[in-house]
C-alpha cells in the first residue's frame, strides 16, 4: 500500500494517488483524490479490496503516518491504532517495509511510472477520473503481459483470487469524527462554513461525522440532531429553518394585552 503525487489535467497541481498491488499476480488498483490524510489512505485501501473482491492475508505498507507511527531501524513497527482497527475489521496482518529498502522502492517507482505514463489529461471531476482509471485498469492494465513474471496479469490473478479472504459483511467507516462546540446561536463551524443545529444544543459540545463524500451529521451523545451536505467554496452559512423555529418564535412573540390597557394609558 502506498501513495504518490501525480499531475492534474493541466499538468500543474499535484494530488495524491493511492495504489495497491497484489504480490503474486501483480494486479493493482489505484484511486485518485484531493486529500492526503489517514481517512483517504484507508478509503483507497478499502476500494482496492473491493476491486479485487477479496482481502490478502497481509498488507505491506510503506511507513506512511496513516499506518505507521514509528519504525526504528532493525526494530518492529508501531502501527497507528485506527489502522490496526481497520486490519482487524478486514482480517489482514499489517506489515511495514524496512525503511529505505531499495528493492521495495524500486518496485514501487516502476509501478508509479507505469501509471503516470497512462494518466488522463482531461477529466471533469474526481469521480470521472476514477471512472476513467478503472476502465483503463480493466482494458489495458489487467490484460497486459507483466514484464517480471512474463504472464498475463488477469490470468495470473485467476490463480491468486481463491487465496484472498472474503470481504466483511459491513464496510469500514472511513468518515472523519470530531468534536465541535455549538455556538450560542446554534451553529457549528466545519471547514470554514457554519451549519445549523437545533437550539436545544446551543452552547453544548456535539460530535460530528463527515464522510469523504461530503455528508455531515451532528450527534448529541447517541442522538442524531442535524444532517447537512457540505458546502463547496470558502465560507458560508447553511440553515435548516426547523432547527431555529423555537428560537424565532420566542424572539418574535408579541405579548397579547387587553385593549383596556392601552385605553387606560391613552387617558
Amino acid at each position: 500500500m502506498g501513495r504518490a503525487p501525480y499531475a492534474d489535467c493541466r499538468g500543474r497541481d499535484h494530488r495524491p494517488l493511492y495504489r495497491q498491488p497484489l504480490g503474486f499476480s501483480r494486479r493493482f488498483h489505484f484511486w485518485c483524490t484531493d486529500r492526503e490524510d489517514a481517512e483517504h489512505t484507508y478509503e483507497g485501501l478499502i476500494r482496492s479490496f473491493e476491486w479485487f473482491a477479496g482481502v490478502p492475508a497481509e498488507v505491506l505498507v510503506d511507513n506512511q503516518k496513516a499506518a505507521v507511527l514509528a519504525h526504528p531501524g532493525g526494530g518492529p513497527a508501531r502501527f497507528h491504532p485506527r489502522f490496526v482497527d481497520l486490519a482487524g475489521h478486514y482480517g489482514f496482518v499489517p506489515r511495514a517495509c524496512r525503511p529505505a529498502r531499495a528493492q521495495t522502492k524500486g518496485k514501487d517507482e516502476r509501478m508509479v511510472s507505469y501509471i503516470k505514463h497512462h494518466r488522463y489529461r482531461a477529466f471533469e471531476s474526481w469521480a470521472h477520473l476514477n471512472q476513467l482509471a478503472e476502465q483503463w485498469l480493466r482494458e489495458e492494465a489487467d490484460p497486459r503481459c507483466q514484464g517480471t513474471v512474463q504472464e498475463i496479469v488477469a490470468e495470473r490473478f485467476a490463480r491468486e483470487a481463491p487465496t484472498l479472504q472474503p470481504l466483511p459483511a459491513t464496510r469500514y467507516d472511513t468518515a472523519y469524527r470530531e468534536g465541535r462546540q455549538v455556538s450560542w446561536d446554534a451553529y457549528i463551524d466545519v471547514r470554514g462554513h457554519r451549519y445549523s443545529v437545533p437550539t436545544h444544543v446551543a452552547g453544548r459540545p456535539v460530535q460530528i461525522r463527515l464522510t469523504l463524500d461530503g455528508d455531515l451529521t451532528a450527534y448529541d451523545g447517541e442522538q442524531l440532531v442535524a444532517s447537512h451536505r457540505v458546502m463547496p467554496g470558502v465560507s458560508g452559512w447553511v440553515t435548516v429553518p426547523e432547527h431555529h423555529a423555537a428560537l424565532w418564535a420566542q424572539t418574535l412573540a408579541v405579548e397579547q394585552r387587553p385593549l383596556a390597557v392601552y385605553e387606560e394609558v391613552a387617558s
